[in-house]
Order: C-alpha cells, then sequence, then structure tokens
C-alpha cells in the first residue's frame, strides 16, 4: 500500500490549532509512506465492498533488489499475485501470467507519492483517535475532500512502525463503501521468504514469453479537458489486453490519494450495446462508444467524476 508523503501549503488562514492538527496528520503519513515500503509483514486481511467480504493473506518483504509482495486469496476461486520492480504476475490455471500493473484489487490501495502540494488544496487532513486493530495501536488519519468530486480517505497507521493496518474510503452521505483491515498480523523478522525463488523463477520465465505484450510509453493525441483540481497524469501507454485484438491506449491520472484511468480502443460496435455505468466498493466505470472508439473511464471516485471525465475525452485534432 502507497500513501503519499505530504507537503502542508494552506492558501487560507486557519487557527493555529487546526494548523497544528492538520501537520500532526501529515507528520503521521510521512512515516506511514517510509513504513508501506521499507516493512516486512505478513498477515490475512478482509476487504469488504457492497454487502461483500473477501479474505485474502499478503506478505511483503524487502530485499536487495526491492520489494515482494505476495497475495494469496483465501476464499472462492484460488488466486495467487506476484508483485516486484513495479510488474503484477498472477498464477491462473497452474501458470504465471503478467497482469495490468493496476490489477489485482483485493489488495491495500496503491496511493501515489506525487502531488505533494495540491494535495493539501484539494484535502484537508486531520489525525483522530487511536485504535485496536489485529492486536496493535493505531492511529487514525483522515483526509476530508473539499470538493465533491473524490471521497473522505482514511488510514488507520500502527503507532511503533507506521505501517497502514486499515484503509476506508467514505462517500458524502458518511457511507463507507470500502474497507480493508488487517486480522491478524505479524511485523518484522522472522517473515516467510521461501516463497520469493521460485516465484521469481516463475515470472522470469513467463516474461520471457511475454516479451512482445509488454505496455510502451506513447503520446497517443487524447486528451481529457475537465479533470478535478489536483489531478496529474502519471502514465500513457499502448499495452496489449487480453482478449482484445488490438493494443489499448490507456492513461492514468491521480491526485496523490485517488486515481483515474482512461482506456481508449478502437470499436465498431454500436452506441446502445456498451453504454453503461457500474460500481464495485469505491471503483466506478462508465463507458461508451465515441467516434468509433470505445472509451472507458474507471476511478476510485464518485460516479459523477466518472461521467464528467468521461464527458471531457477529446483527441487533439478533432
Amino acid at each position: 500500500m502507497r500513501l503519499p508523503v505530504v507537503l502542508l501549503v494552506l492558501f487560507l488562514p486557519v487557527s493555529p490549532a487546526c494548523a497544528g492538527d492538520a501537520q500532526v496528520g501529515l507528520d503521521w503519513l510521512k512515516t506511514v509512506a517510509f513504513a508501506a515500503h521499507q516493512t516486512d509483514y505478513s498477515g490475512t486481511f478482509v476487504y469488504q465492498y457492497d454487502n461483500r467480504v473477501e479474505t485474502s493473506r499478503i506478505t511483503h518483504v524487502t530485499l536487495d533488489d526491492g520489494e515482494y509482495e505476495r497475495l494469496e486469496r483465501l476464499d472462492g476461486p484460488k488466486r495467487e499475485i506476484i508483485r516486484h520492480h513495479g510488474q503484477v504476475w498472477s498464477f491462473m490455471n497452474h501458470k504465471m501470467v503478467q497482469m495490468n500493473s493496476s490489477s489485482g484489487k483485493g489488495i491495500f490501495p496503491a496511493l501515489l507519492p506525487e502531488q505533494l502540494a495540491v494535495l493539501s488544496a484539494n484535502y484537508t487532513p486531520k489525525s483522530g483517535a487511536v485504535e485496536r486493530i489485529a492486536g496493535y495501536n493505531a492511529q487514525l488519519i483522515s483526509f476530508q475532500p473539499k470538493d465533491t468530486l473524490r471521497y473522505v480517505k482514511k488510514v488507520w497507521a500502527h503507532t511503533d512502525s507506521g505501517l497502514p493496518l486499515k484503509f476506508a474510503v467514505v462517500n458524502e452521505q458518511g457511507k463507507t463503501v470500502e474497507q480493508y483491515a488487517f486480522t491478524e498480523l505479524k511485523i518484522g523478522d522472522g517473515i516467510d521468504r521461501s516463497w520469493i525463488a521460485a516465484s521469481g523463477t516463475a515470472v522470469a520465465g513467463a516474461a520471457s514469453k511475454n516479451k512482445s505484450a509488454l505496455s510502451q510509453n506513447v503520446v497517443s493525441g487524447w486528451t481529457v479537458d475537465a479533470l478535478p483540481s489536483g489531478f496529474k497524469k502519471t502514465m500513457e501507454v499502448l499495452r496489449p489486453m487480453r482478449g482484445k485484438h488490438a493494443s489499448v491506449t490507456q492513461m492514468v491520472f491521480s491526485d496523490g490519494l485517488s486515481a483515474i484511468s482512461v482506456f481508449i480502443e478502437p470499436s465498431d460496435n454500436d452506441e446502445d450495446d456498451v453504454a453503461g455505468l457500474s460500481s464495485r466498493g469505491a471503483v466506478n466505470l462508465y463507458h461508451n462508444v465515441v467516434d468509433n472508439h470505445l472509451i472507458t473511464v474507471v476511478g476510485e471516485v464518485p460516479p459523477r467524476t466518472v461521467m464528467q471525465v468521461f464527458d471531457s475525452v477529446r483527441f487533439r485534432n478533432r
């Protein structure tokens, strides 16, 4: 789980008490940002969304060649995901398959460490009470958006290591639409690493067979004119997609806490055949055909934001 290192920038006068409380929350987040990458841990967590619950086990270790993360589903169809060097690999049907780097939703969300100043321009950070989670004390840090185009984000950080133990997304009605929380956790020394060697061999073998399937950085000519304040492009690639004949253009935007992806691909379908809005937890998706292109917008933002972004997707030459 990646969380932003934040620099507080306030444009309006605030009371010393409010400013101090915000700074405490930001100081905690700096600790969390480091701990999420550098701490070795293994545990079981639950992911709750749409009145559903999924249970998974996650193991994270840091070695000389970077971070390794293993995610195992403990209920439903058996599935295992390996993350290393920014790549995501999944064991599916007894073989290793490379996945979209944004795949593997049933895991603590990856929150980006960019947009330091604009983050505080769009969210109000606040520290809350210390709570008990999975047998550890955890400090609550909440981020209240300053508009209606994003969700409230809450993080509970281990008071000793700073490791995030719980994460929640809350809508404007105060309802929790998505939540991750550890139920059992081991932090520090003694974490099993035997799986890394076997996983590395499988990943290397799969990578040699999938070199032609890697994403390529591009400047596609597509643009988004109505992003919410603070969202900046972090990636634009041309990537092959399973089940697609042609590669798909993907643009990713982030405000530091939330991400929005725009996918664009050629299409011969009629508009009525594909238009639709759907959601899973905090993630909303809208797709439709425009000018013979299927455009899909998906993000950890409210439905109105996804629709606003969709309506503003343009090709620069049009």
